[in-house]
């Protein structure tokens, strides 16, 4: 009996052994695709996180764009007594000096920032009206060159003290009031202590002043924060201090060189020389009443190196009733000034220049002009395509002055610096 019964129980011991390993075998699967699922699950999001990666790096890697700014700067606003007995209006006793403004105010219209001379002291009605030698000009000059479209003077020159401290200050109390910054004369130690600082498109941009002297008055005994006077070491330390406030660019206005000279003097070398030397990449030249060639010039260091700014030796006069040969002859300069966006790299990409001629009326040769408009700025680049286009503007007279005039002003000047790429 119990041997007929062994083969069942084998045979139900069989059949649970295979019900186990087909479990064994569905647990397996089951474990298997769950781990693959994870596997790629995983491999997924690594991938996704690495593409997440790759893209924030190719992110960091773009370049910033570079930055431009177009500097606008004229010369010498120089105000004789013929210039604001010009611009008064009997009438209304006021003064106007726009309308001798009124061809040249486009050129304006692009700066990033523009930069003019005030040789001149607004000293206020209280004092009477004078031309040379000591200057008190209306003070309604400040705001015609903030609607010409001015926004720094520079005032540090010969003249800064034609009327006092007490014009001194008066001065800078109106270039506030008509909104214009200013750089090189100061009310006070702490106002010559503070540089001016302009951002323009993103270079932070420096502005300084200095002046060989002061027509022989000496500074206020207490006072000598007054006027920045040209001094080695004087102007290290404030281009130090400039460079220690951030500034990326650093434009220095200087009153230098010898009146009525249309070429620079050794001096004159030297001090741009000196400048470039502790990174100063724009330098404008005041003070001779006549134009003087401009360079961008290089110097070579102690270490081989070399470093490279635009130099201008004089503007000329932008205005005045001067009548001594060169004396009228002026531009409204173009200074264009990249900051590379990966590098950080200040360079000079082009200067340009639109001469101008400083025309007196007295002689009625201009048909443009009204009795009262004296002085006027001529645009003389206008005036010969204008007639050579056969448009009746100006006459034969007023286009052979131009042509003459022109050609007199690219001789001084030399020609305009023009690259396009940065390589200065």
């Amino acid at each position: 009996m119990v041997g007929k019964h062994m083969p069942q129980k084998t045979k139900k011991k069989k059949q649970k052994l295979n019900y186990k390993r087909v479990v064994i075998a569905i647990l397996l699967v089951i474990i298997l695709i769950f781990g693959i699922s994870e596997l790629i699950s995983t491999i997924h999001n690594n991938n996704v996180e690495n593409q997440e990666e790759n893209i924030s790096e190719k992110e960091e890697k773009i370049i910033p764009e570079d930055s431009i700014a177009n500097i606008v700067a004229i010369g010498d606003t120089l105000c004789h007594s013929q210039n604001f007995k010009d611009a008064y209006n009997s009438q209304t006793g006021t003064y106007d000096f726009s309308p001798m403004f009124k061809y040249v105010t486009k050129y304006f219209e692009d700066a990033t920032v523009a930069v003019g001379n005030l040789e001149a002291t607004l000293a206020g009605p209280s004092r009477p009206y004078t031309g040379y030698p000591t200057f008190n000009t209306p003070e309604a000059l400040a705001t015609d060159l903030k609607e010409l479209g001015l926004d720094i003077m520079t005032t540090a020159n010969n003249h800064a003290l034609d009327i006092g401290y007490t014009g001194l200050v008066s001065t800078l109390d109106y270039l506030d009031a008509a909104g214009l910054e200013h750089t090189g004369r100061a009310r006070s130690q702490e106002e010559q202590n503070k540089i001016l600082l302009k951002d323009l498109n993103g270079i932070k941009t420096a502005f300084l002043s200095f002046t060989y002297g002061t027509n022989g008055i000496p500074l206020p005994t207490g006072k000598e924060y007054c006027v920045n006077l040209i001094d080695k070491d004087f102007i290290k330390q404030k281009i130090d201090q400039a460079k220690e406030e951030g500034a990326e660019l650093i434009c220095v206005s200087m009153h230098w060189g010898d009146e009525y000279k249309i070429k620079q003097n050794a001096e004159q070398e030297d001090l741009a020389k000196f400048l470039i030397e502790n990174d100063v990449k724009v330098i404008l030249g005041c003070h001779p009443h006549v134009l003087e060639p401009m360079e961008i010039k290089t110097v070579t260091l102690e270490d081989g190196t070399t470093k490279t700014g635009f130099v201008i030796y004089s503007m000329g006069n932008f205005f005045s009733a001067q009548t001594y040969e060169n004396t009228r002859n002026t531009l409204i300069l173009n200074v264009q000034v990249r900051k590379n966006g990966e590098t950080g790299k200040i360079t000079i990409d082009n200067a340009t220049y639109t001469p101008i001629y400083v025309y007196d009326n007295n002689s009625g040769q201009n048909p443009n002009a009204n009795g009262q408009d004296r002085y006027e700025l001529l645009d003389i680049e206008t005036i010969i395509k204008e007639y050579e286009a056969g448009i009746g503007n100006w006459n034969q007279t007023m286009y052979n002055l131009a042509k003459t005039e022109l050609e007199r002003t690219v001789n001084i000047l030399g020609p305009e610096i023009v690259d396009g790429d940065g390589a200065f």
